[in-house]
């Protein structure tokens, strides 16, 4: 991608009241445009972004015997009466034109959409188990949108549902989805603390949260740094100091961010919606299910909260728009500014050609101030240069993001470095 082409730029002051690193940098960077409190678009660079992110969980997710589908964001008030689940405070109503009533709301979770599809697709033992996600946009009516991704009206998020015969085989994917779960975050480069949680209004059983420790965490919990073991404020007996109920040692208070959760269910949402089964003996039993998600967007901007500077984002290698960020500083319309240019085309097109994603600086009004702090605001692992200097020297200059020095390499050693990710020096 030519940078002179991109649809979106950056810019140098932070959105008005924004604190946190992801509100900052993603909007200053190009990748997110705030349409409303809590409304983001997604430019090309931040939905490259997701994309990257949302590859790693599919991978994930089908590795453990997920299923993707889609299901309509627009979900009937027939669904969610029977759970009690209309017309809580967090729904958004849907109200048509001429209509006094709603008989919509905009999904904001799916549990009851697709236990009714189940209903329809299960009949015996031999239908279970079965574990079915989709990756779509959600709908909240946050009163407190703020902190950029990290909370907002509409987001897009990944929710698996598992539908078992009995709690003992429910036990078994529940183990499985956590050690996926924690795949995915370390993919992602962010470390996650699993949590015993409250279950909101999914479950009145306690639940399980995936939180990473953050400053700008609106969640607070009290883990041990010893043995891992981790408790929600809202539901801990536990205050900072106390002895971990794990293995003794004392606890600390942590600020940190929700990133993902699992949730059993049980019977809950078979009962209310009547999805039973017929066992080998041919008796009728409830249907046993789990809920399991994870906030792509809020993801994201967990990523930017964690990984990075005073200058902008230092983007995992894993979830990066691009791999290499190709920076061109001749001088126009002179002889050896054209052979930089014809240098950089080519050194475009060669890693093009070996598959690497390339961000091509080749605009031509940004001076080399400009072009080198746009590099570090958006944050891509590599960052190569090809200069009127480097040409002396018979080389590029390559440097990673996160590291202070750069080396000078041949195109074919540069190349090789990128392809294979080799650490510098």
């Amino acid at each position: 991608m030519r940078q002179s082409q991109l649809f979106g730029k950056t810019s140098r002051e932070d959105p008005k009241d924004a604190v946190a690193a992801n509100a900052r940098f993603l909007e200053r960077g190009g990748f997110v445009f705030k349409n409303s409190a809590g409304v983001y678009s997604f430019l090309p660079l931040g939905w490259r972004v997701l994309q990257k992110i949302a590859r790693i969980i599919r991978e994930e997710m089908n590795a453990i015997g997920g299923q993707e589908l889609f299901m309509p964001a627009l979900v009937e008030k027939k669904y969610m009466e029977p759970t009690g689940r209309w017309g809580v405070d967090i729904s958004l109503e849907v109200l048509g034109a001429g209509e006094k009533e709603a008989s919509f709301v905009l999904g904001w979770t799916h549990e009851e959409v697709l236990t009714a599809i189940a209903k329809h697709l299960v009949n015996s033992y031999k239908d279970l188990p079965f574990a079915a996600y989709q990756i779509q946009t959600k709908f909240r009516n946050e009163p407190r949108a703020k902190s950029g991704l990290l909370r907002g009206r509409e987001f897009i998020m990944k929710d698996l549902y598992s539908f078992h015969a009995d709690e003992k085989d429910f036990e078994s994917y529940y183990s499985k989805v956590r050690e996926a779960y924690n795949r995915v975050f370390s993919r992602v480069e962010v470390k996650a603390v699993y949590t015993v949680a409250a279950g909101g209004v999914f479950t009145k059983k306690n639940t399980h949260e995936f939180q990473v420790v953050s400053p700008v965490g609106e969640d607070t919990i009290y883990v041990c740094e010893k043995c891992g073991y981790a408790e929600n404020k809202e539901i801990s007996s536990l205050k900072a100091g106390s002895a971990c109920p794990a293995c003794g040692s004392g606890v600390e208070e942590k600020s940190a961010i929700e990133v993902g959760n699992i949730f059993p269910l049980g019977t809950k949402y078979t009962e209310a919606l009547g999805l039973q089964y017929a066992d080998e003996k041919g008796h009728k039993n409830y249907v046993v299910m789990g809920s399991y998600g994870i906030g792509l967007s809020r993801l994201m901007a967990t990523i930017v909260e964690v990984h990075h500077d005073e200058n902008g984002i230092i983007w995992p290698e894993s979830v990066a728009p691009f791999q290499v960020h190709l920076i061109e500083l001749g001088i126009r319309n002179h002889e050896l500014g054209n052979i930089v240019k014809n240098t950089a085309e080519d050194l475009y097109n060669r890693l093009l050609a070996k598959g690497v994603d390339v961000l091509y600086d080749d605009r031509a009004d940004k001076t080399v101030g400009e072009k080198f702090a746009d590099a570090d605001l958006i944050g891509i692992p590599w960052r190569v240069v090809v200069s009127e200097k480097m040409l002396e020297k018979n080389g590029f200059e390559l440097k990673k993001r996160n590291r202070a020095n750069p080396e000078i390499l041949s195109a074919a050693a540069l190349v090789e470095a990128v392809e294979n990710k080799k650490d510098l020096l």
